[in-house]
């Protein structure tokens, strides 16, 4: 028997099997809710049908909501779901209904997962709430279920974080009531057997769990929303959701429907949906098609065991590669593989995984002062010291080693990439990884295209960053390629803005209050003072004479204050490195300023915000008309993933749009006036887009 395409009904003796399948992923696109509640209304109605399975099809059960409906739904193009009134009818059904979960049950799946009468789980399956992450709340239900069949404490970090969790979680909290090993099917369907002569009950109506609540957990949950979604409002609002669940149903989803429409008409969930489309569009290149083949990725390498180069090695690890970890002497390399040993040891003292499996990782890296082996592998990922030199040595070597087939990446931040792959005989395998440090951590991953590198070495980064679990973005070979491009007129603003009166701190906290989650000195500080100055002296041959430079963190290098490093920058840091003002810094900036012919003034907060953000936008529009950056969605998810812009705001580009180009125009043409066309010149792009009434987010 068949109700619709998209969901279909069978029969396994007195058990009703109610299949959905919407691929790839299942998704609660329109016509599947509704085919999964007819199916269950003709097996109730089939006198024969003792008991009802519902399963997904292909690798999972139901991934959640279809996304793009949400947008229809806040432009009037659709209809509101009608999912919380199928779910309870899904649950009115007289007969058992089991929902057998595999592959995810996230948002709108687990929600229709609770509406069952019992739910089993393959072994590897994940469920979960996600919906904050797009800047929504669960809207059918979740919210109100699950702490009935979870409880509190769990549903609130379930829906207020949205990290799912595993069967075994699952199964211990009583979310599902049983754990199927081997074939899922077969397993429901002799549970669905059981189930017949099991007592049960509405979900909506249990209330056992929420009995005796200490309240602390919604305090606890709220105190950690605005420690790690600062400025997120899905968060909060979840809290609410859920503590309304002690009240009586009918009245929790009256509030949690309520918190969800505000929700999914604020800025900020417009923002987070963007960024969700905008990581998958980001892995389309117009130029590379399916059919450009990709190399084999079964052996890594990396020269340098510093903090790149031992995050890049946990990355390769991590994914079950095995990876040779080269450096130049015993004791750079001992103090690599014991700081890769370090973070794996805090990543178990966390709980994320037991001390087996960091052995496992382990394993997979090869430590080691020679270039034995790299003959045999497939990619090899530079993290030396960035200089030109250097790398050029560095490659030229590689290039008498490495097999012809080997893919031979810097993770030069800055550097020009043909001019690296000029030490090689290979330019078309000769690509840019660029990593963000710390790299086992950050999710970016830049691709840099050289004038030579095949379309066959870009189609296998772009398919390794998906293996590494990053997000990988392909960028032109500009000097600081899309990110450090941009964020080299950001921090240059940063300290203009500090050399005319304002302060460390204001400029610092001017940012962390629009979201960033430290502000432009900070992140100096961070990074190394020295370190931007070995880029400095590296790229000097390239800055326009005449043309105003920043003058204070040369002046902190010369003076030996590096950051946190040393305890000492742009701020002061204690043991801890918690940043206090330093009271020798407004001489730093009066020396160094001194007959420069700077006028001191005071300067407001809305100034500070507007030249830093809007230095950023306008170099990006720059990137968009060089063809560094292919679109305006790829800048903004280099922001989001490797600079922490904050993801609630959508990215630098998205954020411009919003606030209206020829707002943003305007400004610019302000600071234009006040500071040169040298460094404020609106970028023509922009001029166009601001005139003619466009948006970044339609090039």
């Amino acid at each position: 028997m068949v109700v619709n395409e998209l969901v279909k009904l069978s029969r396994r003796d007195e058990i009703a099997i109610v299949t959905i399948d919407n691929p790839p992923v299942n998704a609660l696109s329109p016509g599947v809710p509704e085919g999964i509640l007819s199916c269950i209304e003709e097996a109730a109605a089939n006198g024969s049908v003792k008991a009802i399975v519902v399963i997904g099809s292909g690798t999972t059960f139901i991934a959640g909501a279809d996304i793009r409906e949400f947008g229809k739904i806040v432009a009037g193009e659709a209809a509101a779901s009608n999912l919380p009134e199928i779910i309870c009818k899904i649950e009115d059904c007289p007969k058992p209904v089991v929902m057998a979960l595999h592959g995810t049950a996230f948002g709108g799946g687990l929600e229709v997962a609770m509406g069952g009468h019992f739910r089993v789980m393959a072994a590897d399956g994940l469920v979960g709430q996600p919906e904050v992450k797009i800047g929504l709340i669960p809207g059918a239900g979740g919210t109100q279920r699950l702490p009935r069949l979870a409880g509190i404490e769990l549903a609130l970090e379930m829906c207020v974080f949205g990290e799912p969790i595993g069967a075994k979680a699952a199964f211990e909290s009583g979310l599902v009531n049983r754990i199927i090993e081997g074939n899922l099917l077969e397993g429901a369907i002799a549970f669905a057997r059981e189930a017949i002569h099991k007592p049960m009950s509405k979900t909506r109506d249990r209330r056992g769990k929420l009995k005796d609540v200490d309240p602390r957990y919604f305090s606890a949950a709220i105190d950690k929303a605005n420690a790690t979604r600062r400025g997120q409002v899905a968060p909060l609002e979840a809290v609410d959701a859920v503590e309304a669940s002690i009240r009586l149903f009918d009245r929790g989803m009256e509030m949690e429907r309520e918190a969800f429409v505000r929700c999914l008409h604020s800025p900020q969930s417009k923002a987070m949906i963007h960024a969700f489309f905008g990581e998958r569009t980001v892995a389309k290149i117009p130029d590379i098609g399916k059919d450009v083949q990709t190399y084999k990725i079964k052996k890594a390498a990396v020269v340098g065991a510093g903090t790149m180069g031992g995050g890049i090695a946990m990355n390769y690890a991590n994914a079950g590669i095995p990876v040779i970890l080269k450096e130049t002497d015993q004791k750079a390399l001992d103090k690599g593989i014991n700081t890769i040993r370090s973070n794996y040891a805090n990543s178990v003292r966390k709980g994320r995984f037991d001390w087996a499996e960091m052995e496992r990782r382990m394993a997979f890296i090869t430590p080691q002062t020679t270039y034995d082996g790299f003959e045999d592998v497939d990619v090899v990922t530079e993290a030396v010291f960035e200089g030109m030199e250097l790398k050029k040595q560095v490659f030229a070597e590689l290039d008498a080693i490495a097999k012809p087939t080997c893919i031979l990446a810097s993770n030069t931040s800055t550097l020009d990439i043909d001019e690296i792959a000029s030490a090689t005989k290979r330019p078309a395998m000769v690509v840019g990884h660029h990593f963000f440090s710390p790299a086992n951590v950050m999710r970016l991953l830049e691709v840099v295209r050289g004038k030579a590198t095949s379309k066959e070495v870009i189609a296998t980064s772009m398919a390794l960053g998906k293996k590494l679990k990053k997000v990988a973005v392909l960028a032109g070979n500009s000097r600081g390629f899309i990110g450090n491009r941009m964020v080299h007129v950001y921090l240059r603003e940063a300290q203009f803005l500090l050399e005319e009166g304002a302060t460390v701190e204001e400029i610092n906290s001017t940012l962390y209050d629009f979201g960033f989650a430290m502000g432009p000195l900070a992140m100096t500080d961070l990074a190394g003072i020295d370190v931007g100055w070995r880029i400095r002296q590296e790229s000097k041959h390239l800055e326009k004479p005449g043309v105003r430079r920043p003058l204070i963190a040369d002046k902190l290098y010369e003076m030996g204050r590096y950051g946190q490093k040393t305890f000492r920058g742009f701020s002061r840091y204690d043991t801890h490195r918690v940043a206090t003002a330093d009271p020798e810094i407004p001489h730093v900036v009066a020396e160094a300023t001194a007959g420069m012919g700077i006028e001191q003034r005071k300067i407001d907060r809305s100034e500070i915000l507007d030249r830093c953000l809007y230095a950023l936008v306008n170099e990006a529009a720059k990137l968009l008309e060089e063809g560094v950056a292919l679109r305006a969605v790829d800048i903004d998810i280099v922001y989001l993933n490797g600079y922490a812009f904050p993801a609630w705001r959508g990215g630098p580009m998205f954020y411009a749009d919003s606030v209206g180009l020829p707002q943003v125009l305007a400004r610019i043409e302000e600071f234009e006036k006040q500071h040169g066309s040298d460094l404020w010149a609106p970028a023509p792009l922009l001029k166009r887009l601001a005139e003619s009434g466009g948006k970044f987010s339609a090039s």
